[in-house]
């Protein structure tokens, strides 16, 4: 089969490798596609904490397939099974994991991560992975391409969740990427009343824009804080998310928030930056200040059902599409920022 293999900072080779062989306890999926996530290329920057910068790893954590094989001592699987995985396998012991939230173990394993993920032809579902419910049947109408976006859209419901956005709520995303992209269509999908995007390229806003924004901002062209603020007609916004990893844009949803507003830091700064709070403004405006990172298994579970339902249709961040014998033009791509969402399809030879 092939594989498109990480091998230390910078490179990404297409090789032949044999076909894993389930154990008894564990399943093999044919990957029907995978999709490039921002994690996978700051893997081959070199910047991931549990992925060193020589290490040998197949990538990827946002996946769909079909089951070939089942280990004899499985129960509940069966082959021909259209399935998505969950990628975060929490320890099943901690206090976390007793509490639902595998993506919050201080012990977890993840595909992609340490553990083979879906930028190869076969894959390896795990006995731990099968026995914590990281293995999702897809419904019947929903095709590979939309399951291998639950995993992102399944993070971006994570923060929403807490953000308790009504359709009197301003909803302001600061970022032009394929999670601002699931980020507004959430927004549509509950009612948000007004839909700031802000971003730096104008090409990057014309494109996102159809997504669910009622107002953009270019921030090459304007002030932020003061065309936001404008646009709002002075009163600033009820919900912020910083989709982008910049202090400025940090700094700038807390400037506009308004009272009893709520901001969530979705994407995290290189480490060791910090960024100042006016906390002052927290105490007497009655901010909430969140973050979030990963997904549950339950917050994939009800991602799943709001891509079924049509709600959130995740295939509309997706711009460029490659075949295996393309996959590291298909990073090569990735890493240029061209675009929003790429996909590999490991079964194609060429798209």
């Amino acid at each position: 089969m092939l594989a498109a293999v990480f091998k230390g900072r910078g490179k990404v080779t297409l090789d032949e490798r044999d076909r894993p062989v389930p154990a008894a306890d564990e399943v093999l999926v044919r990957v029907r596609a995978a999709s490039i996530c921002g994690t996978d290329t700051k893997i081959i920057r070199g910047g991931h904490f549990r992925v060193g910068p020589d290490e040998t790893r197949v990538l990827g954590h946002e996946l769909a397939g079909d089951i070939v094989e089942v280990g004899a001592h499985v129960r509940g699987w069966q082959v021909g099974q259209r399935v998505s995985v969950v990628p975060n396998i929490g320890c099943g012991r901690c206090d976390m994991c007793r509490r639902g939230l595998n993506n919050m173990c201080p012990d977890y394993d993840a595909f992609g991560i340490n553990i083979d993920g879906g930028f190869q032809q076969y894959m390896v579902v795990t006995a731990a992975a099968l026995a914590g419910g990281n293995l999702f049947e897809m419904p019947a109408a929903m095709s590979y391409e939309e399951a291998s976006l639950v995993e992102p859209l399944s993070c971006c419901f994570n923060a929403w969740k807490d953000l308790t956005v009504t359709p009197e709520d301003r909803v302001l995303i600061l970022g032009t990427g394929p999670i601002a992209g699931m980020f507004l269509q959430l927004a549509r999908a509950y009612g948000a009343r007004q839909v700031i995007v802000v971003g730096r390229r104008a090409e990057r806003l014309a494109e996102i824009a159809p997504l669910g924004a009622t107002d953009t901002v270019d921030s090459s062209r304007a002030d932020v804080v003061d065309e936001v603020m404008r646009l709002t007609g002075g009163r600033g916004v009820d919900v912020a998310l910083t989709c982008a990893p910049a202090p400025g844009l940090q700094q700038q949803a807390m400037a506009v928030l308004a009272r009893y507003g709520r901001l969530n830091y979705f994407s995290g700064l290189t480490k060791g930056t910090t960024v100042e709070i006016d906390t002052n403004k927290v105490h007497y405006w009655g901010l909430k200040l969140l973050g979030s990172t990963g997904s549950s298994i339950q917050d994939y579970a009800r991602a799943l059902r709001l891509v079924e339902s049509g709600k959130v249709r995740v295939s509309d961040v997706v711009t460029h599409r490659f075949g295996m014998a393309d996959a590291v033009a298909a990073f090569d791509h990735a890493l240029s920022g061209k675009g929003m969402k790429t996909i590999i399809f490991p079964q194609e030879e060429r798209l």
